[in-house]
């Protein structure tokens, strides 16, 4: 039967350097004077959030061309196979041997909310589900009570690079949610609706709703049992991409949401009136309009926000829990059941280069993009 690891000594360590070196920067957190900013924190790999976002990760790889298994197509000397988080020439293993991704392992208590911006994302899991998706789609699973799945990134380029972005979010469930029957859907690219602005100078604003809504313009419908169901959770997930000199405002929410935005790609901006470089998350007050004015390069923001769920979190590394009990039932439950072992003939499970973009669901049903 599998066990259950802590995340890796390996994966701390880097964590912990990354800090190390973000702080002999003095890139610390950032208090300043406006009406709308709470603080300033630097960005890395791994993203501050609040709650009831758990976790965000920001994974950025220029991968070569790849192999015939769909791995890449260069030599993997030099690296820590298996706990591959050093970005050596541009790009990672992850945990995967022959192909970059995350092989087979077990959630239980949360949701993932995985939004590919370019490059492709192989999902399998113990229920028998499978899917393909890339290029602006996101999957949105929820754990709850268990299941396992890997997450594999295929090379499918065999004549160029396979350029990867992607942003992975952890999407707390509250207890009464906690141990909800697993759950995934796909928001393809096509679908997910767009709200879409131009200022008094003619510059764009193109904000994709993922979760929440704005301007009339609402998300698509978000899974069952998430926090994010229920309206009155104020859930909004947003990708937001402005042209050089474009200004935009973001209506205030209600008092007591937590809301971030990242600043991730561009040079600077102004948020009413206070100039912002990149790189950065920004913490804002919730019930604040925002007004901003982009710099004289286009940019790219994720904005998360959400009610908090105000009770208390236990994690241990794939799960999220109230308790440290439950924590303990978590591991033996999985230790027993292994939440429905694993159906697939590798644990580095990557689907035919051939296939497109699909998902199949554990009632047999499929759609084919």
């Amino acid at each position: 039967m599998s066990s259950i690891k802590a995340p890796s000594l390996r994966l701390r360590q880097i964590i912990l350097r990354q800090e190390k070196k973000l702080n002999k920067q003095h890139l610390r957190v950032m208090i300043i004077k406006n009406e709308a900013i709470l603080g300033l924190k630097p960005l890395g790999f791994m993203w501050p959030t609040t709650n009831p976002f758990l976790f965000c990760a920001h994974h950025l790889d220029d991968y070569p061309a790849g192999n015939l298994e769909m791995g890449p197509a260069a030599s993997l000397e030099g690296r820590d196979m298996g706990q591959d988080f050093t970005p050596k020439d541009g790009w990672r293993m992850y945990h995967g041997r022959k192909v970059p991704g995350f092989p087979v392992h077990p959630h239980r208590g949360f949701e993932t909310i995985t939004i590919v911006r370019n490059g492709t994302v192989d999902h399998s899991d113990s229920h028998g589900q499978a899917g393909r998706y890339g290029k602006g789609d996101v999957q949105w699973m929820t754990a709850g009570a268990g299941l396992q799945h890997s997450e594999m990134f295929p090379l499918l380029n065999t004549g160029s690079g396979n350029p990867t972005e992607l942003f992975q979010l952890w999407l707390n469930l509250p207890k009464a949610k906690k141990f909800a029957e697993p759950y995934f859907k796909m928001l393809w690219s096509e679908d997910i609706p767009v709200y879409k602005t131009m200022d008094n100078n003619g510059k764009l604003t193109d904000i994709d709703v993922i979760a929440g809504s704005i301007g009339g313009v609402t998300a698509l419908a978000a899974a069952p049992d998430s926090w994010a169901a229920d309206p009155v959770n104020e859930i909004a997930v947003w990708t937001i991409q402005m042209e050089s000199g474009a200004q935009c405002k973001i209506p205030a929410a209600g008092s007591g949401v937590n809301r971030t935005l990242y600043f991730h790609a561009g040079s600077t901006l102004e948020i009413n009136g206070t100039a912002v470089s990149s790189n950065q998350a920004i913490e804002l007050i919730s019930d604040r309009e925002l007004t901003i004015t982009n710099g004289n390069s286009n940019c790219q923001l994720l904005l998360l926000q959400g009610k908090p769920i105000n009770e208390p979190v236990v994690q241990y590394g794939p799960f999220v829990m109230n308790s440290q009990g439950e924590i303990q039932q978590a591991m033996a439950d999985y230790r027993k059941t292994e939440f429905g072992g694993w159906p697939w003939p590798m644990r580095e499970m990557v689907h035919p280069r051939s296939r497109g973009r699909f998902a199949k669901y554990r009632d047999g049903s499929e759609e084919i993009r």
